[in-house]
């Protein structure tokens, strides 16, 4: 029952918590302030007890069993009553999602945990005078202006006969205006509101005066050192016994500062923090407008989809902070890029769509490009993020050259919905890295047939480890003075139960991207040592092995210890372990890649520069790292005999490996003429068809065991 006027009511508060804790102490806390307090352990236990003692404000916490709290507000809101109460949900500060859901639901304000005691009793009393204000003023007319006053709230009554504007003391203050400043008309407060928030107001009150139909906005006014303020203003129409306007009253509040907190609030759930970008939610609300656009104006648009190359690297090389520089500069320079093109920002109020660069997260930027009058525009705009990416970018000190691969998907072609279309331009961006990286793709249908069978070949490839899938195959290293094999080389095969032997050109790239790489070379390492030092027990024991590492395994903080723990394993001595490393790998980060290098010679092992060439080695470098040999690519061997460029470049790196003591390997070679020539040059050793391709362990053994191929006559298998 509702208590007269001149008795001070006291306040029931419903806490609603799973925790006990928590229940006890805000329990303890709001009684200590004199108030009532019921409590409910969820949301259903929360609805019976508010049918039963109908509280002024209600406390609940978001996550609880049975009925969670955005669910319990819902409810309460649609219950007698339940219209008025105030509703705080309870949540963490960062949990920009739940205090977003909880507005929607219907909830009054919220409170961010961990709970701050010490002002707890002042909040809710603070919303407690709000909900009285608030309430009175509308159930009664004619008790408008005697509304309590709150923080940064005040009251105001417009006679609307004579113009004549009167207001609290506290207006005066939110306006930042002495009372003989102000005209005190209806005119003179226009005056104050910021113009483009006018006609907006001056709306309200026509529909108000001519409709009677009360108004609740919000508008921003300007005070008189011209800085802004937002205020909330609430208002209702007195109209005489014959129906005609006569007076309005009205209260303003002070939501500068809740403006703010909304603002911060939007901007975390639609923004992306590092840059400052569209995320992915604002990205395809701009993108669901332009397709509506589109579909209505029967124009085009495009999406593209970019990836950053090897951008994991740098995270993993310099750290974090310097990736997020990273992608802060590159962001910024694809704004200038995107704003530079041919396809301009267009706004027109809410009817028109516009360009919009955002960022999915990680390293993945999203463009949206709007009523295309041509497909290439979209080819214009990648071609220009392709050229701004070339360039270098300096972040802690250092000059970072990255590039970009990209998709581009186009509506209504590739897809009428925003889903489709990312899904889309993403699986044209991953043909893009097929490609060899720093390009761009437009989508086409046949892309999701690879794609899907991409997938099937990862879910596969997880499965061959298990399975025990994987064979290794031996190629025979052949040294070219004496015709005897000296060595191996180590080359994995993937035996499908249904598909049989599957290339490494098709898995390799797959393992790498997906990090299986790492266990499959240490796979190829424990299965390659303990074969050679069984070889080495059968009176083979000059041979050596040469084993590939990839990017991952090299790059891995454990991969000294790795083959430590191999070699003591399989006892194997480190001597007649060669590991080949390619060019690119080495170069990625030279000072650490020197400093892992040597640690590896250290050991023992010797150490071999793979497909040398075809990267981009510094001399300056090369004379630091602690090598044994440099095995020159089959691309420059292939042609040796018609192409005097291929002859040059084999010269010269024979020359280059004799002038630093090093061994060379010379691969692919598959005719005598190109062993002729290469005997000719001085190359060390040889490894090719002409001698024998990639063969099973039984069949390597087969060579050694046959004079005529350790004892230099040539065969082909």
């Amino acid at each position: 029952m509702r208590k007269s006027d001149d008795q001070k009511k006291q306040p029931v508060v419903l806490v609603v918590d799973d925790d006990i804790a928590v229940r006890l102490l805000i329990c303890e806390s709001l009684e200590q302030a004199g108030m009532i307090v019921k409590e409910a352990e969820n949301g259903l236990e929360a609805l019976s007890v508010f049918k039963r003692v109908r509280p002024d404000i209600v406390m609940m916490d978001v996550k609880m069993p049975k009925m969670d709290g955005f669910t319990a507000c819902e409810r309460l809101r649609q219950l007698p009553g339940g219209d008025e109460v105030s509703i705080v949900m309870v949540t963490g500060l960062d949990d920009v999602k739940s205090i977003q859901q909880a507005y929607d639901a219907g909830a009054t304000d919220f409170i961010t945990k961990p709970v701050n005691w010490s002002i707890l009793n002042h909040r809710v009393r603070y919303l407690l005078r709000a909900r009285e204000a608030f309430r009175d003023l509308c159930r009664s007319e004619d008790r408008l202006t005697q509304a309590q006053r709150v923080a940064n709230l005040g009251n105001w009554e417009w006679n609307i006969v004579d113009n004549k504007l009167d207001w609290s003391g506290e207006i005066y203050s939110i306006f930042g205006l002495e009372p003989q400043a102000f005209g005190r008309t209806y005119e003179a407060f226009l005056r104050l509101v910021h113009p483009e928030d006018r006609g907006y107001i001056e709306n309200a009150v026509d529909r108000a005066l001519h409709e009677n139909k009360p108004y609740s906005i919000d508008h921003r006014i300007i005070l008189p050192d011209k800085t802004e303020r937002t205020v909330h203003e609430r208002a209702q129409v007195i109209f005489d016994e014959t129906g005609k306007p006569v007076k309005m009253h009205g209260i303003v509040q002070d939501i500068t500062k809740h403006k703010k907190t909304e603002a911060k609030i939007r901007f975390l759930a639609y923004y992306d923090v590092l840059t400052g970008l569209p995320n992915r939610q604002l990205f395809k609300e701009y993108s669901i407008r332009a397709i509506r656009m589109a579909q209505r104006d029967g124009t085009k648009l495009a999406i593209i989809f970019m990836d950053l190359d090897h951008f994991k690297r740098i995270n993993d090389t310099l750290g974090h902070n310097a990736g997020d520089k990273l992608l802060e500069k590159i962001s910024e320079n694809m704004m200038v890029v995107i704003r530079a093109s041919d396809i301009v920002t267009r706004i027109d109020n809410e009817s028109r769509s516009k360009t919009s660069l955002s960022r999915l997260g990680g390293d993945e930027f999203t463009i949206l490009l709007p009523d295309l009058t041509e497909i290439q525009q979209a080819a214009t705009v990648a071609k220009r993020i392709i050229k701004c990416l070339s360039l270098p970018v300096k972040v802690a000190g250092r000059e970072l050259y990255v590039t970009g691969s990209i998709g581009i998907a186009v509506y209504p072609d590739d897809g009428e919905d925003i889903d489709t279309l990312l899904k889309n331009a993403d699986t044209a961006m991953y043909h893009a890295k097929d490609a060899g990286r720093n390009n761009f793709q437009f989508y086409a249908k046949y892309m999701n047939e690879l794609t899907l069978s991409r997938l099937n070949m990862e879910a596969e490839l997880k499965k061959a480890l298990e399975r025990n899938e994987f064979i290794l195959y031996y190629q025979p290293q052949v040294e070219v003075a004496t015709s005897t094999i000296v060595g191996v080389e180590a080359l994995i095969r993937w035996e499908h139960p249904e598909s049989g032997i599957v290339s490494p050109a098709e898995f390799i790239p797959i393992a790498e991207e997906t990090g299986l790489i790492i266990p499959i070379g240490e796979w190829v390492l424990q299965t390659a040592c303990p074969q050679m030092a069984v070889w080495h027990k059968a009176g083979f024991n000059s041979l050596r092995i040469g084993i590939n590492l990839s990017s991952n395994q090299f790059r891995q903080g454990d991969i000294v210890k790795s083959i430590k723990n191999i070699l003591a394993t399989t006892g194997l001595d480190p001597q007649h372990l060669e590991l080949e490393i390619t060019e690119s790998i080495i170069m990625h980060d030279v000072e650490e890649a020197i400093a892992t290098l040597w640690k590896l010679k250290e050991m023992g092992l010797n150490l071999s520069i793979d497909d040398f060439g075809t990267g981009y080695s510094s001399m300056n470098y090369l004379k630091r790292f602690p090598l044994d040999t440099l095995k020159i690519d089959q691309s420059f061997i292939k042609d040796i005999m018609m192409d005097p460029n291929d002859q040059a470049i084999t010269k010269a790196t024979i020359g280059l490996a004799r002038g630093l003591g090093l061994t060379t390997i010379a691969e692919g070679v598959e005719t005598e003429e190109q062993l002729t020539f290469l005997r000719k040059q001085g190359c060390d050793q040889i490894q090719g068809y002409f001698f024998s391709k990639p063969v099973p362990t039984e069949k390597v053994e087969q060579l050694f065991l046959r004079s005529d191929i350790v004892k230099a006559k040539p065969k082909h298998n």
